[in-house]
Formats: C-alpha cells, structure tokens, sequence
C-alpha cells in the first residue's frame, strides 16, 4: 500500500485493532500494534523496525522495539481472534499444514540452527515454523504458528536464557507441532473440514493416524517410494502347530510402491480432471485414483496399537485409504501422489481439487514475506519472533478482509507493488 491508501483505510484498521488486539490491556500497547500494522502494510522493501519507524510520521523506533521484543502482551489471544474472525469469511475447503524458514546469520536468534533452509533449498544456519492456514480457492490466511525449537537447543542453558525461551518448551518434532497446533484451534472451536500437507508430513504415518485419531479426514502429497498394498489384498497366518506363540496374520506379498502400483494401472487408467482456473486458463491434468493400505512398520504398528486400544483382537488388516496420482500428457511416468482418507466415493474432481489447493499458501508466503515483512524481523527472543509473526498475521487478516469486501476493486494484493515509500500519518 501506498501512503494515500494507508491513510484511507485508518479507520477500518483502527475499528480491526480494537477487535482484534482486545485482550492486550493497555491502550498504548494497541496503539503501538496499529502503528506496527501501518508500517508493516506501507509499501517499501526492508520492514525491519527502524525501516518502518523511518516511514511512519508517529513511528517511534525505541517505542516500537520494546512493543515487540520487551512487552509482556499475549500474542495467543490475538491470534484467537483473528482465527476466530477469519475462519468465517474465508469458509475453508481445508486447513494446510505446512513450515516455513527463515535464514540467519550467527547462532543467537532464537531457535536457529543449522538444518534444511527451504527458503534456499539446501542446509543452511536459519529458524523453521511450523504453520495452519484457512484455505479456499479463492482467499486463505494462517490460523496458528509453532517455532521449531531444534534438539540442540533442549540442553543449552545459556542461549535458552539469552532468547527467552520458556522453561517447559523443548525439542518437538514438526508433525507433533503441526498437531499441537490443531488441537489448540480445536480448543477454540476451530476444527478442520480436511487437512492437507506436503510429503514432509504426509510421508509420516504417525502424522496420519494422529489426524485419524481426531477424527480429522486428510489429503496428504507423499513421494513415489511410499509403500502400499493392493486395497483386496488379505493378511493370513499359517496354521499353529499347537506349539509355541499362535503366527500372527500378516500380509505375505510384499507391498509396492506407489509409483509402481500407478504405473501397472497404464496410462488409459488416468483420467482428465481440471481443478480450477489458473491465470493462463484451467488447470487441468490427469489422474487415477485407486484404493490401498499404506503398508510399512510403523503403520503396522500404529493400526495394531489402535485395535488394541479399542479392545479389538489384531487380525492384521491395515486401515484404508485412496491414492491420488497424477500422470501429466508431457510426462513419460507418473510425478506426483497423494494420500486420502476421504470417503471412498468421493469424486475424484473433489479430491483432486483439495490435493491441489495448497497452492493459496504459497501465495500467503509470497505475500507475507515479501509485502509483509514475515522473515525481516532482527530480533533474537522467543517474545519478539511470536509478537512479530503475530502481528504480520494481523496485517494479512486485515488485507485479506478488504479483499473480500464486497466493494473491493481487486482480488490482487496491494502491497506488492514495488514503489518508493513516502511518510504517512
């Protein structure tokens, strides 16, 4: 946004920040967060602290800097609000679980370490969040964050101290953080209608059944050496010969992977679906989808753990699911998968649909880092980052809201224009 359109829009904002930051108790505190949002939403490239108090005429840099880094206000309601506040608007056809990171230089900010950078695409010294996001086809907005705190970090007293980190957090795995979050929207009174994820969770058995758990329906990306069994496929057991503990069932064929099974089925299996209208016209590939029983160890274990659980005798048949694949014209092989656990007669057009509907938040990303200022924050406490993640959320909801306005005069982004900043009141 320009400085014209920053100040047109200061009363909808004003009227946004008392709802949204209601729980933060004092009235310069809100103050400073509506300040916050303005420079994070005025146009210019670096929307670091001093970068924004240079823009804004009320902009403070000392007053800002205790705001985010010192200041002892709760960024968990606000997010409560805004999750409560969006979700309504945005109507999700999903949640999207996903992680984000961002590069750093030195071993002081909070969390860093070195560890994959997708921001780079290789290791690199930087943080990882873990992210949910509201997703429809036509509007999204991240709901919850969870900073990945490394196993390095669970025994190193000094840096915790140095950064803030809370006492009772420690090393946790991004899947479990992925569902923490989930149940903590579900506290809100937030559940899912389907969650999807990239192969990063999807790939993860233990990620699967804690959604099954909650009763949650998936569609989840995995990769191609993911194994599988034929949906009609039977476990037996050799007959007991009365000696000794009685055999278990188990499937006796070893089971294929995924791109194989896809591959048996041929090309005339696949069939054409668009799934939506992108910027050159539909979306459209190929797919099959074919029922299967995700095989391997730790889903063995986890499906007779459940039976277990609920009383049953283990008779060794592995929960269920649909396998997505698509096979584009131009591809000699299949080049991507997906795991549902949607009904088996759903139409494939739907399941496609959500399977590629994780593509709205990497348009959050693009907005959020690049007009938003998500990874230019400089300070190093677990406070901060949470303040600033939580108030980048804020300006997105904000954003998002215009956009949805029914008088709106795009569904583009403003923010994203590169032009030169101009102070605004």
């Amino acid at each position: 946004m320009d400085a014209f359109e920053v100040n047109r829009a200061r009363v909808t904002l004003a009227l946004f920040v008392a709802d949204v930051f209601a729980s933060v108790p004092r009235k310069d505190q809100r103050a400073k967060g509506d300040c916050y949002l303005r420079g994070l939403m005025l146009d210019g490239r670096r929307k670091s602290i001093q970068a924004m108090a240079e823009r804004l005429r009320d902009g403070n840099e000392q007053n800002l800097q205790q705001f985010v880094n010192q200041s002892t206000w709760d960024p968990v309601p606000v997010r409560r609000r805004i999750a409560e506040r969006m979700v309504p608007q945005i109507g999700p056809d999903a949640w999207a679980v996903d992680d984000v990171s961002f590069p750093k230089d030195g071993k002081m900010s909070v969390a860093v370490a070195h560890q994959y950078c997708g921001a780079l695409g290789k290791q690199a010294n930087c943080q990882v969040a873990v992210s949910v996001h509201a997703v429809s086809d036509t509007a999204s907005c991240p709901l919850q964050w969870r900073l990945f705190v490394p196993q390095e970090w669970t025994h190193d007293p000094v840096r915790r101290r140095k950064t803030g980190i809370p006492d009772e957090v420690g090393h946790r795995e991004k899947w479990r953080l992925a569902l923490d979050s989930i149940d903590e929207l579900a506290g809100w009174g937030l559940v899912p209608p389907v969650v999807v994820a990239d192969a990063g969770y999807g790939q993860n058995a233990d990620f699967r059944a804690g959604l099954s758990e909650r009763g949650i329906g998936y569609a989840v990306a995995v990769r191609s050496d993911m194994t599988v069994h034929p949906h009609d496929a039977r476990p037996t057991a050799p007959a007991w010969s009365g000696n000794g503990r009685k055999p278990q069932p188990r499937y006796r064929h070893k089971p294929s992977s995924v791109s194989v099974l896809a591959m048996h089925h041929g090309r005339p299996a696949f069939h054409e679906v668009t799934w939506r209208q992108g910027s050159r016209g539909p979306m459209r590939s190929h797919f099959l989808a074919v029922r299967v029983r995700p095989a391997g160890v730790r889903a063995r274990r986890l499906a007779q753990a459940a039976a277990t659980t609920r009383g049953d005798c283990w008779d060794g048949v592995l929960p269920e699911a649909t396998l997505l694949a698509e096979w584009p014209q131009d591809a000699q092989q299949p080049t991507d998968y997906w795991l549902t656990s949607l009904p088996a007669d759903t139409p494939i057009a739907e399941l496609v649909r959500l399977a590629k509907i994780r593509w709205r938040i990497e348009h959050d990303y693009r907005e959020l880092k690049h007009g938003l200022g998500l990874d230019h924050f400089e300070g190093r406490s677990w406070a901060g980052w949470h303040h600033h993640v939580t108030l980048v959320t804020a300006a997105h909801a904000f954003l998002t809201e215009q956009r949805l306005a029914p008088k709106a005069d795009t569904a583009d982004s403003p923010f994203t224009r590169s032009s030169t900043p101009s102070k605004t009141c």
